[in-house]
C-alpha cells in the first residue's frame, strides 16, 4: 500500500508540471521511480505510465526523454509477461489432456505385450472424416468486431463506433494504460443513443463533436481522462463544447468575454465631461454628453447627457 501511494504521489507531480509546461525536477522524479519495484497491480492502480509519457513528450531534456522512455518499456515487459503467464495457463490443460492419452495408450500396449509403435488392427475399421461426418472439435468462429458492451448490427451506429475508437487511439496513451478501446467507444455511443433516441443529424452532430475533440492534439488531457475514467462514458457524451474545451481555448474564450464586458461598459459610461448642462433635478454641472446621429446626415445630431451625481439622463436635439 505505501508502495501504491509513493508511486501516485509522483504521478500527480508529474502531472503538475505537464500542467504547467515546466518540466523542471522531472528527472529526480523519475529517477525515484527508477528505483521502486514496479509491479503490475500499481503500474495499473496508479496509471503512473500515462504520466510519464505525457512528461517524455512535453520535455526537451534529452535525459529525461531517454530515462522516461527506458521505464515505459519496463512496464511494457511486465505487461508482456503477464498476458504470457495467462496465455500459458490456457494452453496447459490441452497439453496435459493429450499426455496423459498418450501415457495411458502407451501402458495399455505393455500390458497387451504389444510394442507401442506396432499398430494394432480395429473391430471396426474407421474411416477417414467424410463430408457429411461432423467435427465436434470445430468451434463457431467467434465475433471481435466490438466487445460484448451492447452489440448492435445498424450500420450508422457501428460507424460510429469506429471513428470513437480511432479518435480515443489517436495516441499511444490507451496502450500506456491498457484500456479496451472499443468497448468505451461503444459504451459512449450507447450512452448518447439513449438520449437523442435515434440516429438523426442531432445524433451524428454530437458524436462528430466527441471525436473532434477527442482527436484534437492540442487537447490531450480530455482524452487522457476519458481513457482513465476520470471522465466516465456518461459524461462524456453530454458534455457541451466548451466543456470538452481545452484550457488554452478556455483561457482564450475568457479574455474574449472580459474584453467585450469592458468594451460594453465603455459604451455606456463613456462621453465627454462638461460644465455647460444644468441637471434638472440635482441642479447639479458635473455632467456627461454624447452625440449620436439617430437621424437623417441632414439633420442634427442627439445630445444625450448624463448627471455624474445623480444618474439623470436626458436628451435633445
Amino acid at each position: 500500500m505505501a508502495k501504491n501511494q509513493e508511486v501516485e504521489r509522483i504521478a500527480k507531480k508529474l502531472d503538475k508540471m505537464v500542467h504547467k509546461k515546466n518540466t523542471d525536477g522531472a528527472l529526480d522524479l523519475l529517477r525515484e521511480l527508477k528505483n521502486i519495484k514496479m509491479s503490475l497491480e500499481t503500474l495499473q492502480s496508479t496509471r503512473v505510465g500515462m504520466s510519464v509519457n505525457a512528461v517524455r513528450k512535453q520535455s526537451s531534456d534529452e535525459e529525461v526523454q531517454n530515462l522516461a522512455k527506458t521505464l515505459i518499456k519496463s512496464w511494457k515487459k511486465l505487461l508482456d509477461g503477464s498476458e504470457d503467464k495467462e496465455k500459458k495457463k490456457e494452453g496447459s490443460p490441452v497439453r496435459s489432456s493429450s499426455t496423459s492419452k498418450d501415457s495411458g495408450s502407451s501402458e495399455k500396449s505393455e500390458k497387451s505385450g504389444e510394442s507401442p509403435t506396432t499398430p494394432t488392427t480395429p473391430t471396426t475399421p474407421t474411416t477417414p472424416s467424410s463430408p457429411t461426418s461432423p467435427t465436434p472439435q470445430t468451434l463457431p468462429p467467434r465475433i471481435t468486431s466490438f466487445p460484448p458492451a451492447p452489440v448492435t448490427t445498424d450500420s450508422v451506429r457501428n460507424k460510429c463506433r469506429e471513428l470513437l475508437v480511432a479518435a480515443l487511439q489517436t495516441d499511444d496513451d490507451h496502450k500506456t494504460i491498457g484500456v479496451d478501446c472499443e468497448h468505451l467507444a461503444a459504451n459512449i455511443e450507447e450512452d448518447i443513443l439513449s438520449e437523442l433516441k435515434v440516429t438523426d443529424m442531432k445524433y451524428k452532430t454530437r458524436l462528430r463533436s466527441r471525436i473532434s475533440n477527442l482527436k484534437d492534439q492540442k487537447n490531450p488531457d480530455l482524452r487522457r481522462n476519458v481513457l482513465c475514467g476520470n471522465i466516465s462514458a456518461k459524461r462524456i457524451a453530454c458534455m457541451t463544447a466548451e466543456e470538452m474545451a481545452s484550457a488554452e481555448l478556455k483561457q482564450i474564450r475568457e479574455a474574449l468575454t472580459k474584453e467585450s464586458i469592458r468594451e460594453h461598459q465603455l459604451s455606456k459610461v463613456g462621453g465627454s465631461e462638461t460644465d455647460m448642462f444644468i441637471c434638472n433635478k440635482c441642479h447639479g454641472k458635473s455632467c456627461t454628453y454624447t452625440q449620436v446621429q439617430t437621424r437623417s446626415a441632414d439633420e442634427p445630431m442627439t445630445t444625450f447627457v448624463l448627471c455624474n451625481s445623480c444618474g439623470n439622463r436626458w436628451k435633445f436635439c
